[in-house]
């Protein structure tokens, strides 16, 4: 037979678990606002049964008597599909805004169309040109041209050395990203620390929610630089590969290695700045570009400025471009005669040529590319946002569901009390009035 407590001790364990559930319950309100938290929900499962022997109920056969209920775990409720495709998605969008900020920096040095960029100062070098033949004999208008062109090779030298600095501030961004004391390097050592912390944790039978939250948060975080792929080692202890490199392994003495050379592909954010640092990145191809109209210009205008060469012929890129002539060497006719401007003339009739197209290509192409990464990186922030609401509608907090969740719990503590009290009262009668006869 079964002890008289034996009924105390089943509606005491009721009440230690609704309290528990409770707690955790609690736990979820108070985190509904943190960043990388996931909601935690406590399984409840019924202790194992009081055996009662053969012939211990009136047929003559045994039974199980229930002693209660008790906390299996408290589980941490997270998707890892959709965990799988929020990294992935965040590699892309980290590729995408790494290229719109380039590209925007690209557009800034350019500064088109406005009174500054170089289209509406070629054009006045044009005019200038018109101007001297206009008044061939009139220092003034030559010594306007000479100082407008003055104004233009500044122009190209300016804009050549900003995509030369855009190009430099990705190879400084990636150096600063990647280094011994950057943000891989610490990522890496925290996630090294997670990993000890977490195996610990479950080798002595817990469930660290709260540290792996943390963990996938830095991974989250990771993804955004380049591919990441996790792989479980055992006691929830992760090995993390990064870029192509395995970067967190727990077998390893210090659970991480960096740094180390990434693959040449290696996706994200550091993916899209090695490729903007490169000869063959966006700002460089774009400079080579611009060199290819400032020697046009040159080749253009110098062979028809024939007595002496108006631009200096060493300078045939957009960095180097120089103008060589003053107000008493600009030349405006082919012969000795005063107020002759057939050569000015000829100058002033190459507007629209093929200095002018070269440039207006090279605008359009940088506006094309521009607005194709500002579109990329929208869609790829629609994707990031639309997965995060599907994790959210998993892993996040319902503050409804939650008060609900607490009424449950709060009935079933209620509940055991009173089962409790009831076998208070049961005990009470039976141990103040065995013997008492009469009543």
């Amino acid at each position: 037979m079964t002890s008289a407590f034996f009924g105390l001790q089943t509606s005491l364990r009721g009440l230690l678990t609704q309290q528990q559930a409770i707690d955790v319950t609690g736990h979820n309100i108070a985190n509904a606002n943190t960043q990388g938290y996931s909601r935690q929900e406590a399984v409840l499962e019924p202790t194992r049964p009081y055996i009662l022997p053969a012939n211990s109920v009136n047929n003559g056969s045994g039974a199980q008597l229930g002693s209660g209920v008790d906390i299996a775990a408290i589980r941490r409720v997270r998707d890892q599909f959709l965990d799988l495709q929020y990294r992935a998605q965040q590699m892309s969008l980290g590729d995408a805004s790494a290229r719109t900020t380039s590209l925007d920096k690209v557009e800034g040095a350019f500064a088109e169309p406005t009174d500054d960029g170089l289209a509406a100062q070629l054009s006045r070098f044009w005019d200038a040109w018109s101007d001297v033949a206009n008044a061939p004999e009139n220092a003034g208008a030559r010594s306007a041209l000479v100082t407008t062109a003055q104004t233009l090779t500044a122009s190209f030298r300016t804009i050549s050395a900003q995509l030369t600095t855009v190009a430099q501030q990705a190879q400084d961004e990636y150096a600063a990203i990647t280094g011994a004391s950057g943000d891989v390097a610490n990522m890496a050592s925290e996630l090294a620390g997670l990993n000890r912390a977490i195996g610990d944790a479950v080798f002595r039978g817990m469930q660290p929610n709260d540290l792996m939250d943390r963990r996938d948060q830095i991974i989250d975080r990771l993804s955004q630089l380049a591919q990441v792929s996790v792989t479980d080692t055992g006691n929830s202890r992760l090995r993390i590969d990064f870029g192509g490199v395995t970067l967190v392994d727990p077998s390893t003495p210090a659970g991480f290695t960096w740094p180390q050379t990434l693959s040449r592909t290696p996706g994200g954010k550091l993916g899209a700045l090695a490729d903007l640092a490169a000869a063959t990145g966006p700002a460089l191809t774009y400079r080579t570009q611009l060199d290819a109209v400032a020697a046009d210009l040159v080749r253009s205008v110098n062979a028809l400025h024939t007595s002496t060469p108006f631009f200096d012929t060493a300078g045939t890129t957009a960095a180097t471009i120089t103008v060589l002539a003053t107000t008493a060497t600009v030349q405006t006719g082919s012969g000795r005669a005063s107020g002759e401007n057939d050569v000015a003339q000829a100058i002033a009739r190459l507007r629209s040529g093929t200095t002018d197209q070269m440039y207006q290509a090279l605008v359009a192409r940088i506006g094309t590319e521009a607005r194709a990464a500002v579109r990329g990186e929208s869609t790829a922030q629609s994707l990031v946002d639309s997965i995060e609401d599907r994790r959210q509608s998993v892993a996040g907090v319902s503050l409804d569901e939650e008060m609900t969740n607490l009424i449950r719990f709060q009935r079933g503590y209620q509940a055991s009390a009173r089962t409790m009290t009831t076998m208070d009262e049961m005990l009470e009668t039976l141990i103040t009035r065995t013997g008492r006869v009469g009543l």
